[in-house]
C-alpha cells in the first residue's frame, strides 16, 4: 500500500506540469509564425537620398514651370475669348435694338392703316406666317409704297443679322467654356507639382537640409565659373572691336566695325542698345520682388511675365508665354549674346531670363525665390533671341 501511494503521488506531479509544457510549445509556435510573417512582409521603402530629393524637387519645379506656361497660355486665350464674347454680346444688343426699331416702324404703318379701316400690305405682313410667304403675294406688293417696302427690307436685314450674331455669340461662349476648363486644369497641375515639392522638402532633417544647401552652393559655384569665362571672352571681344574701330579711324575709313547690325551677331545697333537699356533699367527695379506663378507685375512676376513687362517698358509688346516669346525677333548664339537678349532654358522652353552681360541674367527663378541676378549656366540653355 505505501508503494502504491508513492506511485500515485508521482503521477499527480506529472499531471500538474503537463499544461505548462503545452503553453510553452504554443508560445514558441506563435513566435515562429510571427517571425516567418515578418520575413515574408515587403521591406519598408528606403528613404531617398538628399541628392535624389534635390533632383526630384528640381524636376518638380521645372514641371511646375511648364504647367505655369500652360496656365498662362490658357489664361491669355480665355481673356481673348471673353473680350470677343463681350463684343459680340454688345453688338447683338445693338442689333436687337435696331430690330426693335424696324419692328416699331412696321407697327406704326400697320396702326395707321388700321385707323383708316383698310388692311394694307404692311398689316398683312405682320399677320403673315413669314415675310417670304407674304412676298409671294405679288399683287399686294405692287400696292406698297417705297417707304413701306424699305421698312420691310430693313426689318428683314436686322432680323437676319441679329440671328447671325446670336449664333456666333453662342459659339464663342462654348469656346470660352472650353478655355476656362483648360485654365482650371493647368492651375490644378501647377498647384499639385508645387505641393509635392514642398512635401519632399518638409521631410528633410536639419542635417539633410544643410547637405542640400551645399549641393546648391556647388551648383551655383560651377555656374558662376562659367559666367566668368564668358565675361572674359566678352571683354576680349569688345577690346578687339575697339582696336579695329580705332585702326579704321586712323586709316581714315570712318566706317567702324563695333556697331553691328543686330541680326544675330555679338554686337547690336544703337537702336537696339537704347531699347535694351530701358529693359535692363526696368528689370533691375524689380530685383527682390517675389516669384508668383501666373503673375505679370507690378508686385510679383513669373519668368515670362517679367520679360514681357520689361520689354513693354521699352515699347515692345512680347507674347505672354515662353513658347511664343522664343519665336519673336532674331535667334542668336550663346556666344553672341548682348544685354537685353532673352535666354530660354530646358528642352521644353519652360523658363526665360533677360541677359545683362558677363554671362549673367535677371530672371524670376521659381516659387520661394525672388527676382535676382544669376548665371545663365545655372540651367541648361535651350536658345536665345534678340526681340527687336
Amino acid at each position: 500500500m505505501p508503494a502504491l501511494a508513492s506511485h500515485r503521488k508521482q503521477r499527480s506531479r506529472t499531471a500538474k506540469t503537463s499544461p505548462a509544457v503545452g503553453l510553452t510549445t504554443a508560445a514558441i509556435a506563435g513566435v515562429t509564425l510571427l517571425s516567418t510573417q515578418g520575413a515574408n512582409a515587403a521591406p519598408a521603402e528606403p528613404k531617398p537620398s538628399v541628392e535624389e530629393v534635390q533632383k526630384k524637387v528640381d524636376d518638380l519645379y521645372r514641371q511646375a514651370g511648364t504647367a505655369t506656361e500652360k496656365y498662362n497660355k490658357a489664361k491669355e486665350s480665355t481673356d481673348e475669348k471673353r473680350r470677343e464674347v463681350d463684343t459680340l454680346l454688345d453688338d447683338a444688343a445693338k442689333r436687337t435694338e435696331k430690330l426693335n426699331e424696324s419692328r416699331r416702324a412696321l407697327g406704326n404703318y400697320a396702326a395707321a392703316q388700321y385707323r383708316t379701316g383698310a388692311v394694307t400690305p404692311t398689316a398683312a405682313l405682320l399677320f403673315a406666317d413669314s415675310p417670304e410667304s407674304y412676298f409671294d403675294q405679288t399683287q399686294l406688293m405692287s400696292r406698297m409704297t417705297d417707304r413701306q417696302r424699305g421698312a420691310i427690307d430693313d426689318y428683314e436685314t436686322q432680323r437676319a443679322e441679329a440671328a447671325k450674331q446670336r449664333a456666333e455669340a453662342t459659339k464663342q461662349l462654348e469656346s470660352l467654356t472650353t478655355s476656362q476648363k483648360a485654365l482650371r486644369t493647368s492651375k490644378q497641375e501647377v498647384q499639385a507639382k508645387l505641393a509635392e515639392a514642398r512635401t519632399l522638402l518638409s521631410r528633410l532633417t536639419a542635417e539633410e537640409k544643410a547637405r542640400l544647401a551645399e549641393i546648391e552652393r556647388k551648383k551655383e559655384e560651377e555656374a558662376r565659373r562659367r559666367s566668368e569665362e564668358k565675361a572674359k571672352a566678352e571683354a576680349e571681344a569688345r577690346a578687339r572691336a575697339e582696336a579695329a574701330r580705332k585702326q579704321e579711324q586712323n586709316q581714315g575709313s570712318g566706317t567702324g566695325t563695333g556697331t553691328g547690325t543686330g541680326t544675330g551677331s555679338g554686337t547690336a545697333d544703337g537702336s537696339y542698345t537704347a531699347k535694351a537699356d530701358k529693359v535692363l533699367s526696368f528689370a533691375r527695379a524689380q530685383l527682390g520682388k517675389p516669384y508668383v506663378w501666373g503673375a505679370t507685375g507690378p508686385s510679383s512676376y513669373d519668368c515670362s511675365g517679367l520679360t514681357q513687362a520689361a520689354w513693354k517698358a521699352a515699347g515692345v509688346d512680347l507674347p505672354r508665354t515662353t513658347w511664343d516669346q522664343v519665336k519673336v525677333g532674331t535667334r542668336v548664339a550663346t556666344k553672341d549674346l548682348v544685354p537685353g537678349d532673352l535666354v530660354f532654358f530646358y528642352d521644353d522652353i519652360s523658363h526665360v531670363g533677360i541677359y545683362i552681360g558677363d554671362g549673367k541674367m535677371i530672371h524670376a527663378p521659381k516659387p520661394g525665390a525672388n527676382v535676382r541676378e544669376e548665371s545663365i549656366y545655372y540651367m541648361p540653355i535651350y536658345g536665345s533671341v534678340r526681340p527687336a
